[in-house]
């Protein structure tokens, strides 16, 4: 949309709600954003909102995107990319609403008109984490998803287990490794993680798409882990392996003071070939991976995964949309891995599979989910 048809559409007597589409940012994920948003650029129902895409560059800016989907596609030889401009947008309250602002050098400030509800397809540090959502706070303006806190704490693997335990939930033995530790006694992590026993799973503790985890069978391994994981986050988490299958469920705020909502559970599978784990490349590159939805289980396991990812929702007061990720040993036990308050969001991505298997379709969720921001107050709730 032009800014020309921007400033025309605010002032007409009666117009559509507008939405914000954020993507990109500053961290490793900024591809995987990218891809997200050109799902989700492709299926808003256009004749129902006034779609305005924002790309943010690796560099933080905030430009005006192409809303070619095409553009942003995920593919093998090149990652989709925001480019950086000349032209800057900003978000600013001015008197009393909450309006787009571009600026370029030597050039008075243009106001592009008022917006309703961003929704941020941000994934990782700097967008995933509760800082955008801190700055969509401090203008008042509405927005799709959880808030700081819960984002801050999705998004921190250490924190989130803390608090997964406290509400009850099975966690799985683990440890978490600081930037100053590591650096200054890295023999006592190396014991500790003798401690948890081997395999483990070595995670940067605040990324996501699985950047930067490595699997490791022994000793003579874990350091070159440790420091793959250190290129993502300084703050490491490093977990011991659990035999069982990987579950999933998708997640969705209730209507008003109603319970969240659970999809199906699905499970996922990696093709055999060079993937050992559900890694980036099995994800969005290789096809590898797939999802089995709903997962062959029994009704009471079924019902158990819906019921824990409910209150791993509400453990970290979650809003919106989150998925949920579990084991099921073959002892029958429900053991959570991790929470995603802002999962892949693209048609094949397993959180909107997972709810077109339970009968809500992809254009649809996107639809419930604006609406449901829309109708959230700002502020403290």
């Amino acid at each position: 949309m032009s800014e020309e048809n921007l400033t025309a559409a605010d002032n007409a007597t009666t117009r559509k709600p507008r939405v914000a589409v954020l993507f990109g940012g500053r961290s490793s994920e900024h591809a995987v954003s990218c891809v997200t948003a050109a799902g989700v650029l492709g299926a808003i129902d256009r004749s129902k909102y006034d779609v305005i895409p924002i790309g943010i560059a690796k560099s933080g800016q905030w430009v005006l995107a192409a809303g070619d989907t095409g553009q942003w596609s995920l593919a093998s030889s090149s990652l989709p990319e925001v480019a950086p401009s000349d032209r800057t947008v900003t978000l600013a309250q001015i008197g009393g609403e909450h309006q787009l602002i571009v600026a370029s050098p030597n050039e008075v400030p243009k106001e592009l008109g008022t917006v309703d509800v961003v929704f941020p397809l941000l994934h990782g540090p700097f967008g995933e984490d509760g800082t955008i959502q801190g700055l969509l706070e401090l203008s008042d303006t509405r927005y799709v998803g959880a808030g700081v806190l819960a984002s801050a704490v999705g998004m921190d693997k250490h924190f989130m287990k803390v608090v997964f335990e406290a509400a009850g939930l099975q966690v799985g033995p683990y440890i978490a490794v600081t930037d100053r530790q590591w650096r200054i006694d890295p023999e006592s992590v190396r014991k500790r993680v003798d401690l948890l026993g081997y395999p483990v799973f070595v995670k940067p503790a605040r990324a996501g798409s699985s950047m930067g985890i490595s699997k490791v069978d022994s000793l003579d391994d874990l350091d070159a882990a440790i420091e793959a994981a250190r290129e993502h986050d300084p703050k490491l988490v490093i977990e011991a392996g659990i035999v069982g299958r990987e579950i999933e469920c998708a997640v969705l705020e209730g209507r008003g003071s109603d319970a969240p909502r659970t999809s199906l559970p699905g499970e996922i599978t990696v093709a055999a070939g060079d993937h050992e784990f559900y890694d980036f490349n099995a994800k969005y590159v290789d096809d590898a991976a797939a999802l089995s939805c709903p997962a062959v289980m029994p009704e009471e396991a079924i019902a158990r995964v819906r019921e824990l990812a409910a209150v791993a929702f509400d453990a970290v007061g979650a809003e919106g949309l989150s998925r949920v990720d579990f084991f099921y040993t073959p002892d029958g036990a429900v053991i959570i891995n991790e929470i995603n308050t802002m999962p892949g969001f693209t048609p094949k991505s397993m959180y909107p599979q997972m709810w077109a298997a339970s009968g809500l379709s992809y254009p649809d969720l996107i639809d419930e989910l604006i609406q449901l921001a829309l109708t959230r107050k700002t502020g403290l709730r």
